[in-house]
């Protein structure tokens, strides 16, 4: 079981002294009961501060490597991302199970991860609405207590909901729009598309498509969004988990193997290899710096498989999960896909 904690980390690619260096924070497990009287206070989403990325404002989101340009302000659609679990270390206040946003040093952890390294990638064709939110804590995935954690995680969705909503009432104006999510996120992202999208007509409209990441979603988990097998679908999701090739996740039998998967090199669903040469360019520990060609990909039964990718210190890389690199390895596949789908969806609109 504690091999799932590397497989819900949420961190760029780094260093691996540096990943060492956190396994201290990455095993803790909370052992407390869940206590709904002692939550940290719900966000304002009226309130700025309570976005980790927001148009109206200079944020992390809108950073990009070199070569590369942020066209949120002349963009024609938004994205809507749900950021993964960052709140991995010891609790040191009086809230355990869900985090308090009020974190400066957990959201500056966020802001210089998730959002930089993944929702940036959006902003080439988006603009980025990323709230904050009382996250729960990484030991929901592998705590015995699924009492205590199926009720942390409903908190969180509570805010992802409520953070969605005042997003659509507010700053949309009826806009199409994608949702995008890692880890923690693609499952607050499920249930939010099952209940709120698919049950709103007009947010159907809208809605141009989704990159839900990094956790098993299986084909038929919505009623009328089906999973994208081509590279200008729209109405439908795109879903995969990163394995080093051949590898085997210890929950494979469990629900890997029933995921949804299309590769994020070549946007097709079938089992047919995409070669290194067709990956546009990762992002890694330099963001500033793109790198081409850093590896290949292939769908294997419910999973992305990559044979060990072209980084500094790759061989010292163990366990077979590059869940820390879902969006990382193919940054550039994923910027110009969205571009893609963005356009597919306005000539379909007119």
């Amino acid at each position: 079981m504690r091999r799932i904690i590397l497989f819900l980390c949420c961190l760029p690619i780094v260093h691996p002294l540096t990943a060492q260096k956190r396994n201290s924070h990455e095993r803790y497990e909370v052992q407390t009961p869940f206590n709904d009287q002692i939550i940290p206070p719900a966000p304002d989403y009226t309130d700025y501060t309570n976005w980790a990325a927001l148009p109206q404002k200079n944020d992390a989101a809108d950073t990009v490597p070199k070569g590369l340009t942020d066209n949120q302000k002349d963009a024609v659609a938004d994205v809507f991302f749900i950021h993964p679990t960052t709140y991995i270390h010891k609790p040191d206040g009086a809230y355990h199970w869900n985090a308090d946003i009020r974190d400066s040093s957990l959201n500056k952890r966020t802001d210089h991860s998730t959002i930089r390294y993944q929702a940036t990638v959006f902003n080439g064709a988006c603009r980025v609405y990323a709230p904050r939110y009382r996250q729960s804590h990484l030991s929901v995935f592998y705590t015995p207590n699924r009492s205590a954690a199926n009720q942390s995680l409903a908190l969180a969705y509570t805010d992802v909901k409520s953070a969605f909503l005042y997003y659509i009432n507010h700053f949309n104006s009826g806009r199409p729009f994608i949702i995008a999510s890692h880890s923690q996120g693609t499952t607050h992202a499920q249930k939010l598309i099952k209940y709120i999208i698919e049950t709103d007509s007009l947010l159907l409209k809208q809605f141009i498509c989704a990159y839900i990441i990094g956790m098993p979603v299986p084909a038929d988990s919505f009623n009328l969004i089906k999973p994208c097998i081509n590279p200008d679908d729209i109405g439908c999701f795109c879903s995969w988990s990163t394995f080093q090739y051949g590898y085997y996740p210890a929950w494979y039998s469990i629900s890997q193997k029933n995921a949804a998967v299309i590769n994020p090199i070549s946007w097709r669903a079938d089992s047919i290899p995409a070669g290194a040469d067709a990956n546009k360019g990762a992002v890694l520990q330099n963001f500033e710096k793109v790198k081409p060609g850093i590896c290949d990909a292939t769908v294997y039964k419910g999973m992305l498989w990559i044979h060990r990718p072209k980084i500094p210190f790759a061989r010292t890389l163990s366990g077979g999960n590059y869940h820390i690199g879902d969006y990382n390895l193919f940054y550039m596949n994923i910027r110009e896909n969205v571009a893609e789908r963005i356009n597919t969806y306005l000539k379909h609109k007119r």
